[in-house]
C-alpha cells in the first residue's frame, strides 16, 4: 500500500512537470500520465536512467519519475522513451475518445497504455511489437487494458486496420504506404523521419480530401523501426529541404514532380501543398 501510495504521489507531481515541459494544450494527456505507473511497463528495478548521455542506476521509484530515458535493453539500443517528448507527440496526434489507434514500436506497452486511457471510452488500441520478447512482455503489462490487442509482427508491409490515429515510436527513412493507405479521412500519422544517421524530424501527417499534409516538428532521434524494409531515396536533398515539406504523396497515385524533396520507390515527400 505504501509502494503504490508513493507512485500515485510521484506520478501525479511527474505528469504536471512532464506537461509543463511539453508545453501540452489537452490536459488528459497529463491526465493519463498521472494514471498509468511507469514502473509497471518496465523491467524489475534496479532501473538504467538515461540523461544528457549519462547512465545512472537506481532502486528509487523516483529515478523513474522524471524526463528520462529508462533502459529496457541497452545492448540492443532500446529504452523507454523520453515523457515530455511523447507528451508532445501525443498533444500533436491528438488521439480523442473513440477513436481507433495503431501503435507501432509498443516497447513494453507503456505509451500503449496512455493512448488506451486517451481514446477512451469506445476506442481501441492494436499495439505491433517486432520484438518477441517485448511483445510477450506488452501483451501481459496490458493484458488489463480491454481495449488493447498487442500483435507480436512487424507493422510493416501489411494491411493496417482503419485508424484515426497511427504512432510510430521507430525510426524509419520513409513511412510505409499502408500507414497512409489506412488512415481514414481526417488520420492523423505521427513518424520520425531519419533519412541520416539516425536522426531528423518528427513528421505530423493528415488525411484531408486533396491528399495528405505533412508538417515536420522537433527534431528526434529513435532507434530503427526492425523489420521495415531498407529505403533510399532517388532524389539527394539537404538538411534545410526538411524543413519545407508540404506533403507527402503515395508514387501510385500521382509521380514525383518539380516539388519533390525526398523520392523513396513508393511514397515521396513534396514542399507542395496537398491539393495545390
Amino acid at each position: 500500500m505504501q509502494v503504490t501510495a508513493r507512485s500515485d504521489e510521484l506520478r501525479s507531481v511527474y505528469a504536471r512537470a512532464v506537461a509543463q515541459t511539453a508545453g501540452i494544450r489537452d490536459p488528459r494527456i497529463e491526465q493519463a500520465f498521472a494514471a498509468v505507473p511507469r514502473e509497471d511497463f518496465l523491467l524489475p528495478p534496479p532501473w538504467t536512467t538515461i540523461s544528457a548521455g549519462v547512465a545512472i542506476q537506481t532502486h528509487d521509484l523516483a529515478g523513474i519519475y522524471d524526463n528520462v530515458l529508462v533502459a529496457i535493453d541497452r545492448r540492443r539500443g532500446i529504452n523507454n522513451g523520453e515523457p515530455a517528448l511523447h507528451a508532445a507527440w501525443l498533444d500533436a496526434v491528438g488521439p480523442q475518445p473513440g477513436e481507433a489507434v495503431v501503435h507501432v514500436g509498443a516497447g513494453l506497452g507503456y505509451y500503449t497504455a496512455i493512448l488506451a486511457r486517451l481514446v477512451e471510452p469506445g476506442g481501441h488500441v492494436d499495439a505491433f511489437e517486432y520484438e518477441a520478447d517485448l511483445a510477450a512482455t506488452a501483451a501481459r503489462n496490458l493484458s488489463g487494458c480491454v481495449n488493447v490487442a498487442v500483435h507480436a509482427e512487424s507493422a510493416f508491409g501489411r494491411p493496417l486496420p482503419g485508424a484515426d490515429v497511427i504512432y510510430v515510436n521507430a525510426g524509419v527513412a520513409a513511412p510505409d504506404p499502408e500507414w497512409l493507405k489506412a488512415l481514414k479521412p481526417d488520420g492523423r500519422l505521427i513518424f520520425p523521419w531519419q533519412p541520416h544517421d539516425g536522426w531528423g524530424p518528427a513528421v505530423l501527417v493528415r488525411r484531408r480530401a486533396e491528399g495528405f499534409r505533412a508538417t515536420p516538428l522537433m527534431t528526434v532521434g529513435f532507434i530503427s523501426c526492425s523489420g521495415a524494409a531498407a529505403e533510399e531515396t532517388t532524389h539527394p536533398f539537404a538538411e534545410a529541404d526538411l524543413a519545407a515539406m508540404r506533403s507527402i504523396w503515395l508514387t501510385e497515385s500521382r509521380p514525383p514532380d518539380q516539388s519533390a524533396i525526398a523520392v523513396y520507390d513508393r511514397v515521396w515527400f513534396s514542399s507542395g501543398e496537398a491539393g495545390a
